[in-house]
């Protein structure tokens, strides 16, 4: 079976954020993978997300794919609920949402299990979810709780 393409999307509107969302609902973060850079203006988190496309295409077992998300144009990034001092802490993104502000500006918010929150105050949205390959070192194992896959 020839190997899947790897998805990269990029979102400059909350449409586009939309489909970022979808792409990254459940995906597995640990906290030492939440990086913020400052001085670049930048967010990066690495994740463990299910591959969606290839569960509703009638895949028979979920799989999951490491992915970058990368927010630029950042000019303030903070949390809550998130232990980013304990960075083997792992979390479930939830979804991602935009908040205009003064244009072109606004908030991004990363959305996590139990109340954790990402907000990002941002110049203009610039986002981009990019796969780097598959999930094949076992790091995170898909179960039918975690994945909404369950019957």
């Amino acid at each position: 079976m020839p190997a899947p393409e790897q998805l990269r999307l990029v979102a400059l509107d909350a449409d586009d954020l939309s489909v970022i969302s979808a792409h990254v609902q459940n995906a597995r973060v640990q906290a030492s993978d939440i990086v913020w850079r400052q001085d670049e203006k930048r967010l990066v988190v690495g994740m463990s997300r299910l591959d969606w496309e290839q569960t509703l295409s009638g895949g028979t077992a979920p799989r999951r794919l490491i992915a970058a998300l990368r927010f630029d144009r950042v000019l303030a990034c903070k949390s809550r609920n998130i232990e980013l001092e304990h960075p083997q802490a792992v979390l479930e993104l939830v979804g991602i949402e935009f908040h205009p502000g003064e244009a072109p500006g606004g908030s991004a918010l990363l959305l996590f299990s139990h109340g954790g929150a990402l907000r990002l105050d941002v110049e203009c949205l610039e986002c981009e979810l990019t796969d780097l390959g598959d999930d094949d070192l076992g790091t995170s194992d898909v179960d039918a709780e975690s994945s909404g896959l369950g019957a």
